[in-house]
Order: structure tokens, then sequence, then C-alpha cells
């Protein structure tokens, strides 16, 4: 029982902790530069975090349904999840599309398809994030062509397109182009929103899914920061303002059950955010601010004995919240065994109600400072993180990083050292390696509809034939010129969204100029 311990970043852990340890800790208050105990002075006192839910399947009208139940449940915000055709660029009757449409997320095509999926939602007064990145131009242009049918002041509207690409390369796989004319489509989306969508968030630079992917808590932080510089180095050399779009950088993490381990993950990253921002010419502290969404750790969910995952979604809710997260989703306890069903939805939307009104923990910014353990596991993590980031700064920053292979390598190592402990024993999971029961447990599962792809491919034929084809060709043709040349694509691709021109068919315009990154 006395043999030495180890976070899940290979931070040693000592048997306990006393002021020595903590040595000359920052004293700076909540709402101060380095913003390591939160971005505002009273944190969740002046309001609370952002209650969110990612959801999104079959076709956008039954994606609607489930929007308006989470609405009714008490969400402050929804989330949007895309099947992979959409992720990747493909309308619902290509074939590449064949057997997926509608599975992981929601099929979107076109206009029509938007205007579904948030039927009876205004969208000026709900903030609404989208997991997309690919083709999040085109979400974006989609959403806004709807959000200017429904009369909204564009100034007005709040949320967030993910938007990060670089994670895709490293750890997800859901990209389409090279990584030079992507992040040339990511600063287009920038310099159109910092004048058009001023309190839009235009990426989402997200650390979830390279731990999803197998990293630690340490390379998790490292490798989205690494890639946060990329995003700002591209956008300075477009030559535009950091004290401006800086303001509208948003982050993604990841929360794991080490609950200390993950409090001083988040801390970490936000002191070491601001730090870079100041160094790369921010003046702003709100440019430095980093501020993010948490979704609970969809790896560490078992499909054995998948009621214990509503201890540990309520765990890393509470590591979410003490840590300072702006937004939350919390999974539900059935997603290793499919798509939420309602009934977990709910629970999981209820986690956070308890711990928010129930709790205590919101009552006060960042009440875990102070603690001796808590201090020193900051520092350390701030010191893993920068041995980190130092590595890939020595490669040519994240971008030639990621072309080495240096990433991925990473994060394939972190991942097979876990499954090693998992396998020995070493690391418990419970119902997984111990405590196992015999038998199975009798779980409902949410059934997607296998006709999807076959209603949808319907849809798309009668959208085809009532549109304006010469209409069409010339919105595509327009696109084709601003890719070509220097002109920001955002106005192409929202004109050509109004003129009914499918995703697939904006996508293979980018597809034809800059070709497919293998």
């Amino acid at each position: 029982m006395n043999k030495e311990r180890t976070t899940d970043s290979g931070i040693p852990v000592k048997p306990f902790y006393t002021i020595e340890d903590v040595g000359a800790s920052y004293a700076e208050n909540p709402g101060q530069f380095p913003f390591t105990r939160g971005v505002q002075p009273d944190m969740y006192r002046g309001k609370l975090w952002t209650m969110r839910q990612y959801a999104g399947f079959s076709t956008a009208a039954e994606s609607n349904k489930r929007y308006h139940y989470l609405l009714s449940q008490g969400v402050m915000g929804l989330s949007v999840a895309f099947d992979l055709p959409t992720q990747i660029g493909y309308d619902s009757d290509h074939p590449l599309a064949d057997g997926e449409v509608g599975k992981v997320g929601v099929a979107i095509d076109s206009l029509e398809d938007m205007r579904h999926l948030f039927e009876g939602i205004k969208l000026e007064e709900i903030s609404i994030s989208m997991t997309i990145n690919s083709t999040a131009y085109i979400l974006l242009a989609l959403y806004v062509a709807l959000a200017r049918e429904q009369g909204a002041d564009l100034k007005k509207l709040q949320g967030t397109i993910q938007n990060d690409i670089l994670k895709e390369y490293a750890a997800r796989g859901t990209y389409i182009y090279p990584p030079k004319p992507s992040m040339r489509i990511i600063t287009d989306i920038f310099e159109w929103c910092s004048s058009e969508l001023p309190k839009w968030n235009t990426i989402s630079i997200s650390g979830y899914h390279i731990r999803e992917a197998g990293s630690t808590a340490a390379e998790e932080i490292a490798f989205t920061l690494s890639n946060g510089k990329a995003y700002v180095q591209a956008a300075l050399a477009k030559g535009l303002d950091i004290d401006v779009f800086g303001k509208r950088l948003s982050f993604f993490f990841n929360a794991h059950s080490n609950l200390f381990e993950e409090v001083a993950k988040f801390r970490a990253a936000r002191r070491r955010w601001a730090e870079i921002m100041k160094e790369m010419g921010a003046k702003d502290p709100k440019a430095m601010m980093l501020r993010f969404h948490t979704q609970t750790g969809g790896s560490t969910l078992t499909a054995q004995q998948p009621l214990n995952n509503i201890s540990r979604v309520t765990i890393q809710t509470l590591a979410a919240v003490l840590g300072g997260t702006q937004s939350l989703h919390t999974n539900g306890y059935d997603e290793a065994l499919s798509l939420p069903t309602e009934q977990a939805a709910s629970i999981a939307l209820r986690t956070q109600q308890v711990v928010a009104y129930e709790s205590g923990v919101a009552d006060t910014a960042d009440p875990l400072a102070g603690s001796y353990f808590v201090e020193r596991l900051t520092e350390q993590m701030i010191e893993k993180v920068n041995e980190i980031m130092k590595k890939v700064d020595a490669l040519g920053g994240a971008v030639s990083a990621i072309e080495q292979g240096f990433v991925q390598e990473q994060i394939a190592t972190s991942a097979y050292r876990f499954q090693k402990k998992v396998e020995s024993k070493e690391k418990v999971i419970v119902g997984v390696n111990a405590f196992q029961s015999p038998g199975t447990d009798q779980i409902p599962r949410l059934q997607v509809n296998d006709n999807i792809q076959t209603e949808k491919i319907v849809g798309l034929t009668e959208l085809k034939k009532s549109r304006d084809r010469s209409a069409v060709e010339a919105a595509l043709l327009e696109i084709g010129r601003s890719v070509k040349g220097t002109k920001n694509i955002m106005p192409a691709v929202i004109d050509a969204v109004e003129k009914y021109c499918t995703l697939g068919e904006i996508a293979d315009v980018l597809r034809k100029e800059f070709g497919e990154y293998k």
C-alpha cells in the first residue's frame, strides 16, 4: 500500500503535502492575469457555467425533437453532433456515405436541413456549439443563412464552431484538405467573424479528442496550447489584430476521473495560455483569457456495469467545475453502448444541476486554491507542459510536429502504456479488471432508423430538381474564384448555401483546388 503513487501524467504524488511544497505560489486573485484561479473575479456567483448537452442523430427533424426536450429540461445551450459524411464533406447520397448517414450525429446536406434542425428555436436567444472541423466554414455559413432568414441580428449571435483542424491530423482523422490550405480557411473565418459575428467563438481549440486518443493530461494541454499558438501565428501572418481575434478563441478540454490532476490541469492551462498570448503581443487581458468548454471523458465510460458511469461523470463534473470551466457537457451513462437515450441524457444534465445547486462548490471562486497538493500539482503540471511544448517548438511548431508524426507517436505511446497498466491491473477500472459482476446489465439502447439514407436521398433529389441550377453553378464558380485568389471565402460560401448549394458540392470545389490530405 506504500508503493510510489503517480498521476496519470506520471507526476509523483507524495503521501502528504505541507506549505514547504507550495513555495512562492502565485498570489493573484480570480479574474487577474495570469488567470490561474479563473477568468472572472466571482466565477459562478455571478453566472453559472453554460450547461450544454451534446446531441445529434438521424435526421434534422429527429435531432430537433431532442433539442426541444433538452431545452425543456433546463439546458442553457445546445451542442450539435454531426454524422461522419457531414464532417468530411460528403452529401448523404455519396457512395462513401453508405451506412454512415445519421449514425454518430445528424446528417446536414443543405439549408433545408438546417431549417429543420433548429425549427422553433430562435438562434438569437440561445448559444449553439457545433462540433465540426473540415467543413466548419460550410456549417457556419448555413447557420448564418438561417439566422438571416429568422431576422436575427448577427451581432448578437453567440456560439462556437470547433474549427480546429490540427487535432484532426493528430488524433481524430476527419480532415479533408492539407494543413496549409486548411489554416487559410480558419483564418478567413477569424477575419470574417471579427466584423460580422463579433460575439461568436471562431474556434474551439480541442484537447478533448487528443485525450480520447490516449494522451496524458499533460500532453492534452501541451499539444492543445501548441496548436493554439499555430492558429495565432497564422492569424498574425494574415495581419489580424491579436487583441481582436484573441478574445474569440476558446478551448475544449476533457475531464477524466483523477479529480485533483484534472483541476490542476485546467488551472495550469489558463496560466500558460495567458503567458503565451502576452509573449505573442496581446495587450488586452480579455485576449489572454483561456475560456473553455469541457466534456466528461467518453473513453472512461465502460460497457460493463454501465450505471457506474453515473459516478464517473459526477467526479468529472466536479473536476470541470472546480477547475473553472465556462461550459460543460456531461455524457450519458449508456454511451459506451449507444447514443444516449432521453433518460440517460436527462440524468447527465441533472448531474450538472445537482452539482450547481446542491454541492456548494459554485459558491466561491477556485475553492481548491491554497490546497498544498493542488498548488504543487499545478506547478508540476506546468513543468510537464513546458517540457512537451519545447519539443514541439524544436520541431518547428505544431504543424511541423504533426507532419513529422511526433504528436501522433507520443499519443499512441501514452495510450499503449495506459492499456498495459489496465491489463496488469496496476490501474484499476471498476467492473472491468476488478469488482466484476457475472452476467450483463440490461440497459435500453437508442435505436437509429436504418432507412435514414434512403429518406435523405429522396429529399436531396427533390431539392436539386427545385433549385435554380444556373444560380447554383454561378455560386460554386465564385467560391472557386475566392479560393484561387486572396478574397475571404465566407461571403461566397454564405451566398452559395442561400442558393441551396449542398455541403458536398461546396466541399468538392475546395477539394478540386486544394487536393485531399493523405
